[in-house]
């Protein structure tokens, strides 16, 4: 592994410890959330799609039994990190780390009860220019329907992919799910109640015929902006998921 500097961090309460650089993508409030929203009940096995340290990954892995996981990671440096970081968190009967990327030939083409991903949000050209080190995690090579469609085809009946993305990616996001995953539902994160969506955590279905729904969402943070609710603190702590209204 490349040698770079690491920061040992917790999260959940101090439930989950993880070793991420110390510059580039770092676990954020997203990887969070988008881990309080999967579905994981008793026998499943799920996917996580460019899995980066592991950090979404794991906090699922930390609410749940019985329920094992493949994370997927194309850059060696960060599955590494995964990998240690499954060990140290006791979860290697329970969760493999593979390089690899789910868009490339070398994607492991086994099929799961749900898969999870928190995409790249930009394409080229859009939003601030990132940092070198950070450029592979925000800026997109192929668009929100390359990893839908490929995704979709690694879904047994009845499961779920779960995403979280840019709220404006909402649209692109539907048309990549058409007539491949149903039963739609978005759930908007608004920084505030009187405040858009800035984040959409989206969810759909093999097979399912279902209505999309639009679900009431999460606020992240109080009038002030200072405080999360209690409810948002609640969902990055891991005292409870994100309810779907199931």
């Amino acid at each position: 592994m490349a040698e770079f500097e690491v920061t040992d961090d917790v999260l959940l309460d101090g439930r989950l410890r993880i070793r991420q650089p110390a510059r580039g993508y770092r676990v954020n409030v997203d990887t969070l959330l988008l881990a309080a929203a999967v579905e994981a009940r008793d026998g499943m096995r799920l996917l996580e799609a460019g899995c980066g340290v592991g950090a979404a990954l794991l906090a699922v892995a930390a609410r749940t039994e019985n329920t094992t996981f493949v994370g997927l990671e194309r850059d060696a440096n960060m599955a590494a990190l995964a990998s240690e970081n499954v060990a140290a968190n006791g979860m290697s009967t329970r969760a493999e780390i593979l390089k690899g990327d789910v868009l490339g030939r070398d994607a492991n083409r086994s099929v799961y009860d749900g898969a999870f991903l928190n995409p790249p949000y930009d394409e080229e050209g859009e939003g601030r220019a990132p940092t070198e080190a950070r450029r592979h995690a925000y800026i997109a090579d192929a668009p929100i329907d390359a990893w839908v469609a490929a995704l979709a085809d690694q879904l047994t009946g009845g499961a779920a992919l779960t995403l979280i993305h840019r709220a404006h990616k909402l649209p692109e996001i539907l048309s990549a799910l058409e007539g491949r995953l149903g039963g739609v539902e978005i759930a908007p994160v608004r920084p505030r109640a009187s405040a858009p969506a800035k984040r959409v955590i989206v969810r759909a279905r093999k097979g399912s015929r279902a209505p999309l729904r639009l679900l009431k969402g999460l606020d992240l943070h109080d009038e002030s902006g200072a405080k999360y609710t209690p409810e948002a603190e609640a969902l990055l702590r891991g005292e409870t998921i994100l309810s779907w209204g199931d």
